[in-house]
């Protein structure tokens, strides 16, 4: 049994997340941590909300409440929205909790003491209308290089360049639109990237199990050469710049930056969920307390790939202290709604609490993950998602469950059938799933989702197919023996199809189980050997024969949304 810790990258805390934000992260960790369970490790899975900096604060004015009230509020709605989503979590935690604090005061004052943190006197941009330094995403304008005009003060994401606010050309202000901006100075801490050039570097190509993707995003970053980059911010809510209790001269109205807190928070909520459950966090952190029999995996999109193949790296490196580094760090493409953003503001999009007021988890989950925007950004459109929901889950899996079960209700009564003994149809549908279900192993050890999904709608099509060639329906008028063994052989293949799809239709799996009594937990160990799996109901196990596992999703459903989610 290994140990397996997983981190979700942080939902941002400013409203409830769109159907790209869950499959950019949250849902794929889910998945592969899932599948791990099930094949008997020892899984910590945790995540939280990404709760400081600029955009909270402007949330929390909007909304009428301080940022504490703001942020408590909108935490227990993202983390009923995830449970509800079948999202997993050991832990669900805040990035404002005490530990993260503690823990990010920690870092800054190991890594100045290591040399790699120094006082500058920065140049930033300052909205005379907003009377505030703006935050680097806060300030827009055209970029330098490629004359994209809606380029952000950190990055531009049309030529994906690294930028600084002072180089935009016709800056304004993100928060008010007022181009009534000129540049002041203000004192700030620098955490010297460059200083960890070589040592990330290396680091980097060390990683050799990376996806191209993120090898591709880290290794741009490198080729540029690492900047040395702010770590404080002139705000309020924020971790405040202090060690030891006392905050530093010159920067009591300041905070630390909240990419530099943000991935510590992977710590900060292992102590969260420790402190809950009376465990020990360092056995899952710290090397020279037991976790170097760790394998760590991060999850994200691409977006947050740079902050963590290198800024959190040279804060882990950096310390000089024995930090668990990621082992594996899977990062996925963007869905587009239709090609474009999804948009709040705009009406744009289905969001997590909008689609379970549609449809049940499942339909949603298995969409996404058999879909998962891993080679290249993907498009949702409501069209497809009904054609997949209808091809995939109801005509394929939900039709086979509830075809045999009704037929084994009507012609044997409502427990398996023992006569007859399995025959050539049997053996052929072994020698076809045993390769097919090793391969589905192995996508999902290797995090590729899409691969893997394939593979099990052909698992289920493979047990269609046999339905077909044993025709139970048709042998029963010669044959009742055969039929019987057919049909026993097909009950079978439902647990087995229960335990396989349990990563990622969690909810329905465990209908699928229902069936029979059994218990899901105890049911659900990952089938290393499948002739054997499909010898657990021998005969005369009582069942209920299984309602509807998935109703069809109706062309006057798809218009309909289509007009309340802004597809037109």
């Amino acid at each position: 049994m290994s140990r397996i810790l997983i981190t979700s990258a942080l939902p941002y805390i400013n409203g409830i997340k769109h159907l790209g934000n869950l499959v950019g992260s949250m849902l794929p960790s889910d998945v592969y941590a899932r599948f791990q369970r099930q094949r008997g490790h020892e899984v910590l899975f945790l995540c939280a909300t990404d709760e400081h900096g600029t955009p909270a604060e402007l949330a929390a004015r909007a909304a009428g409440q301080t940022v504490r009230e703001y942020c408590r509020e909108q935490h227990d709605i993202q983390a009923r929205a995830g449970e509800q989503f079948g999202l997993s979590f050991d832990h669900f935690g805040r990035s404002s909790n005490a530990p993260n604090h503690k823990l990010t005061q920690h870092f800054a004052a190991v890594l100045e003491k290591n040399g790699l943190i120094e006082e500058r006197v920065d140049e930033q941009i300052y909205s005379v209308d907003d009377q505030r330094f703006l935050p680097d995403r806060y300030v827009e304008g055209t970029c330098p290089h490629c004359d994209y005009e809606k380029a952000r003060g950190d990055q531009c994401d049309n030529c994906g360049r690294l930028l600084d606010p002072i180089d935009l050309k016709n800056p304004y202000s993100a928060i008010s639109g007022s181009n009534k901006v000129e540049v002041r100075e203000t004192r700030h801490l620098y955490l010297l990237q460059s200083k960890l050039q070589d040592r990330i570097a290396d680091w980097v190509k060390s990683k050799k199990n990376w996806p191209q993707l993120t090898k591709s995003i880290a290794n741009k970053w490198l080729k540029e050469g690492l900047r040395d980059r702010s770590i404080t911010r002139d705000l309020q809510w924020g971790i405040s710049v202090e060690y030891n209790g006392e905050k530093r001269p010159g920067f009591e109205n300041k905070v630390f930056y909240v990419w530099f807190d943000a991935p510590i928070e992977y710590i900060a909520v292992t102590e969260e969920w420790a402190i809950s459950n009376n465990e020990n966090w360092e056995r899952w952190w710290r090397t020279d307390k037991g976790a170097d029999d760790v394998s760590y995996v991060q999850v994200m999109g691409k977006d947050n790939v740079a902050f963590h193949t290198v800024s959190f790296p040279c804060t882990l490196l950096g310390s000089e202290e024995p930090w668990k580094t990621v082992d594996k760090l899977k990062s996925l493409n963007w869905l587009t709604w239709y090609g474009g953003k999804f948009s709040t503001s705009e009406n744009r999009g289905i969001f997590m609490d909008q689609a379970l007021e549609l449809l049940p988890a499942d339909y949603w989950r298995w969409h996404l993950m058999a879909n998962a925007p891993e080679s290249d950004d993907a498009s949702f459109t409501l069209e497809h998602f009904a054609s997949v929901v209808n091809k995939d889950l109801a005509d394929v899996l939900g039709n086979f469950v509830n075809r045999i079960t009704r037929f084994c209700a009507a012609r044997f009564g409502e427990e398996t059938p023992s006569e007859g003994s399995y025959g050539e149809a049997e053996e052929a549908l072994l020698a076809e799933l045993e390769p097919r279900v090793a391969d589905y192993t192995a996508f999902l050890e290797e995090m590729e989702f899409r691969k893997a999904f394939t593979e099990l709608r052909a698992i289920w099509v493979a047990g269609n197919e046999y339905l077909q060639i044993a025709a139970p329906w048709t042998a029963i008028k010669k044959d009742k023996d055969r039929a019987a063994a057919s049909v026993r052989f097909a009950l079978n293949l439902i647990v087995l199809f229960a335990v396989l799809s349990r990563p990622v239709i969690p909810y329905t799996a465990d209908k699928m189980f229902a069936i029979f009594g059994l218990d899901p937990e105890e049911a659900s160990g990952w089938p290393d050997d499948i002739k054997a799996g499909l010898s657990l109901l021998k005969g005369g196990e009582k069942f209920t024969p299984a309602d509807v596992l998935f109703k069809k999703i109706e062309d006057e459903q798809v218009e309909e949304w289509r007009a309340k989610f802004g597809a037109e």
